[in-house]
């Protein structure tokens, strides 16, 4: 099924200012998600960063409490990149684009994120292979075995690059969507 943003011969669109509070939940919600998710991974791969990071020596259940962290901080994250990321759309599509357009560029951001999200892990495991030392001297708590070294790089590493692929997500894929906007608008002219 097209809607009526996805269709070039359709007239030019109407406003449609439901879609910037649908896409405001849309994206504070899958924020929390993907924060919960990504820290379900980190806290099997490493609860002993969780446990020295956060002092949560006397936690019961780290996991859980792991996710709860990444929920929390995602909404939180989300909320903050979902103001500028929706205010940003109303401007450039002049609150005419519809829910689907905006929550297909939305997924870009996600997927760059957690591209970032890989890459920080690999690119901090990277660092802590490389150099040992340095890494245990410039990172509070890192484990002494090398095992549990690397571990821990990869949920620091990780924790960064998901928040820098979130930030430097947002003006990239609004580029694209102000782009296949001017595109699609242009069809309709």
């Amino acid at each position: 099924m097209t809607s009526a943003d996805d269709n070039p011969d359709a007239a030019a669109p109407s406003l449609r200012p439901m879609t910037l509070p649908a896409l405001f939940f849309t994206s504070v919600a899958s924020s929390g998600l993907t924060g919960g998710l990504t820290n379900a991974i980190n806290g099997q791969v490493s609860p002993t960063y969780f446990i020295r990071v956060l002092g949560w020596d006397n936690v019961e259940n780290v996991w859980r409490a792991v996710i709860a962290q990444g929920v929390f901080e995602g909404l939180l994250f989300g909320a903050f990149y979902s103001v500028i990321f929706v205010t940003c759309v109303g401007i450039l599509t002049g609150v005419r684009c519809g829910y689907t357009f905006a929550v297909r560029h939305l997924l870009k951001a996600f997927v760059f994120a957690l591209i970032c999200w890989c890459l920080g892990g690999l690119a901090a495991i990277g660092l802590a292979s490389l150099s040992p030392e340095f890494y245990r001297h410039a990172f509070n708590g890192v484990p002494d075995s090398t095992s549990g070294m690397l571990a821990y790089a990869w949920v620091g590493g990780s924790i960064w690059g998901l928040e820098l692929g979130g930030l430097l997500s947002l003006p990239i894929v609004l580029v694209s969507l102000r782009a296949d906007w001017k595109q699609q608008s242009s069809k309709c002219d």
